[in-house]
């Protein structure tokens, strides 16, 4: 069965999603601050984190930055700020999507099942599928395992951050614009005026550039990114 942390310290918006996870099937575990989410996290086996910004103490931007020092779980991060400054703040944090509260229960249960979909695809892949590694320069891409490394040392990346730096690095010399980018990854209708995909390239890059000391994902100005072989 599939374990999904709730972590809110509003605690009717925590029993809502609980609830509606549950009809889904999932097993739920709720938590309603930072430190209790971190010790339900290494005590239990969890697929998936839906995460509020806003708590006392240890809010959810900690407990995402210290969540992304060792595991690439996906992460729904919850928050009742709008700006746009703050959804980029989350997702550069290591968050793999952003709502917006108030929400639709239905929406957010649309969302967990599509980050679920992916990991569990890439889970899956790692199990049955034989060896597939990358090599582009000194970094090393490896499918089967879902890592990569720089002469060894490992680069923690987001599942999402990941499966753009794996496409452009299987397509070497292309260029993928934002849209191509963010239909192939994501699997959804791309609107002009989302900016999920330079988020996520600026978080990778940035990454990959204080291990290698340069740009690996290159920017083509008016149409995209590429890596070049």
């Amino acid at each position: 069965m599939i374990h999904i942390l709730v972590v809110d310290d509003d605690k009717e918006i925590a029993n809502l999603i609980s609830l509606y996870l549950k009809n889904e099937g999932y097993r739920v575990l709720r938590a309603h601050n930072g430190a209790e989410a971190l010790r339900l996290l290494a005590e239990e086996e969890v697929s998936l984190i839906v995460l509020d910004v806003m708590m006392p103490e240890l809010d959810g931007m900690e407990v995402c930055r210290r969540v992304r020092e060792h595991s690439t779980i996906p992460i729904l991060m919850l928050s009742a700020k709008a700006e746009d400054m703050d959804k980029v703040l989350g997702l550069m944090t290591g968050a793999d999507d952003y709502m917006i509260k108030p929400f639709n229960p239905l929406e957010l249960i649309a969302r967990v099942k599509s980050l679920l979909r992916r990991s569990i695809q890439y889970n899956a892949e790692s199990k049955n599928q034989a060896e597939d590694v990358l090599k582009i320069h000194s970094v090393e891409i490896s499918r089967k395992t879902h890592t990569v490394t720089v002469e060894g040392r490992p680069i923690a990346l987001t599942s999402r951050e990941f499966d753009i730096l794996h496409l452009l690095a299987s397509h070497t010399g292309r260029v993928f614009s934002a849209e191509e980018i963010f239909q192939l990854v994501w699997k959804e209708k791309y609107f002009a005026s989302n900016n999920t995909v330079m988020v996520h390239i600026c978080n990778l890059r940035d990454k990959l550039e204080k291990e290698i000391g340069y740009k690996l994902v290159q920017t083509v100005w008016g149409v995209g990114y590429k890596i070049e072989a």
